[in-house]
């Protein structure tokens, strides 16, 4: 049993892993069970230069990016399961008990983070119900974003991202993971508001 299970490793997927992992030392994070399913393959950073977002150095390959975040992710934060190279294909359940299923296994969390993109070939059954216009998104793209408030789709269940209903851009989809990581972590501290910071002082 997962505590969180993030579903998809793009920028806001990674960096929302990345918020959780930096807070292992926490006291109401220590037993915590975290995993990522690590598909990249559809990713639009496949194809993209990044030249506008900061902290990245100018003309960063996106695929350069997506692998060395996995890998960064794996070095830093070995704790955090890594299941790669599987899709998503059902949710069911409610919180604290939901049943994942993908092409080759049966996962099961307490909580999910849906951080894949917002392409009109998202069918994950389960959450079809959610599924609306994109509201950030030229209406001839045929964009989708699933209904939230917050990022918070239902009890349980988190979407970041374009998929959250943000604009593509690299910035705007790794504050929206760190985002509903740090808000994870606040309902984890008992609602007490909480983040993950490092500090050269430590």
């Amino acid at each position: 049993m997962f505590d969180v299970l993030i579903i998809g490793s793009g920028v806001s997927g990674m960096s929302c892993a990345l918020v959780l992992g930096s807070a292992k030392n926490k006291s109401f994070v220590v037993d915590k069970n975290i995993g990522i399913i690590a598909h990249q393959k559809t990713s639009s950073l496949q194809e993209a230069i990044i030249n506008n977002a900061y902290g990245i150095a100018p003309g960063k390959l996106g695929a350069h990016l997506l692998t060395e975040s996995i890998q960064h992710l794996s070095e830093t934060y070995p704790h955090i399961k890594q299941i790669p190279v599987e899709k998503v294909l059902k949710i069911e359940g409610e919180f604290s008990d939901f049943t994942i299923t993908t092409n080759k296994n049966t996962y099961k969390s307490k909580m999910i983070v849906v951080a894949i993109g917002y392409s009109n070939t998202f069918a994950i059954e389960g959450l079809m119900n959610y599924v609306e216009p994109h509201q950030k998104s030229l209406a001839e793209k045929q964009r989708i974003q699933l209904k939230n408030t917050d990022h918070k789709v239902a009890e349980g269940i988190y979407v970041t991202g374009t998929l959250a209903g943000w604009r593509s851009q690299v910035a705007i989809a790794s504050g929206s993971g760190a985002a509903v990581a740090t808000d994870i972590l606040t309902l984890w501290n008992n609602g007490i508001q909480s983040q993950s910071h490092d500090s050269v002082k430590k």
